[in-house]
């Protein structure tokens, strides 16, 4: 499972010209499934974000995390972060999992993170979305369950 995490002001999802989901302060995560992947490493991904301390504390050192500061994750699929571009030009995606467990996997993230107390707002699953941010910073970090980043 791979994530693309980015410090925000605000972030929100749009589909059909309609805000799906918005949130203030937070994370907004584009997330990636495979097709290796199972619960574990959705488990793995909502701790690890969760409790990553990428928010400034009064020193203005990375040193809070999402939950430290009351803030929300916006939480976006993203197959095409297992888009292989290695050969030619055409990206492959022959290593995303198929719909039905990605979508399984990416709400067993969501459920995991709400558990953890923090407040989760989503995406639509394999909608076109727009999704629009001020990055905070700018803060981007990315993480995988697969330990290649």
């Amino acid at each position: 499972m791979r994530a693309v995490v980015q410090r925000v002001k605000w972030a929100s999802v749009l589909v059909e010209e309609n805000t799906v989901a918005d949130i203030g302060k937070g994370l907004l995560v584009l997330l990636g499934v495979g097709e290796e992947d199972t619960a574990e490493d959705a488990h793995y991904l909502a701790n690890k974000i969760a409790h990553l301390r990428i928010f400034s504390d009064h020193e203005d050192k990375m040193n809070l995390s999402v939950q430290d500061i009351g803030g929300s994750i916006l939480a976006v699929s993203q197959f095409t972060l297992y888009g292989d571009c290695r050969k030619g030009r055409r990206p492959s995606f022959s290593s995303a999992a198929p719909p039905k467990l990605a979508d399984l996997l990416y709400e067993e993230f969501i459920n995991t993170v709400e558990k953890l107390g923090v407040e989760v707002k989503a995406g639509v699953f394999q909608a076109h979305m727009e999704v629009t941010l001020l990055n905070d910073g700018p803060v981007t970090m990315l993480l995988s369950s697969e330990g290649e980043f």
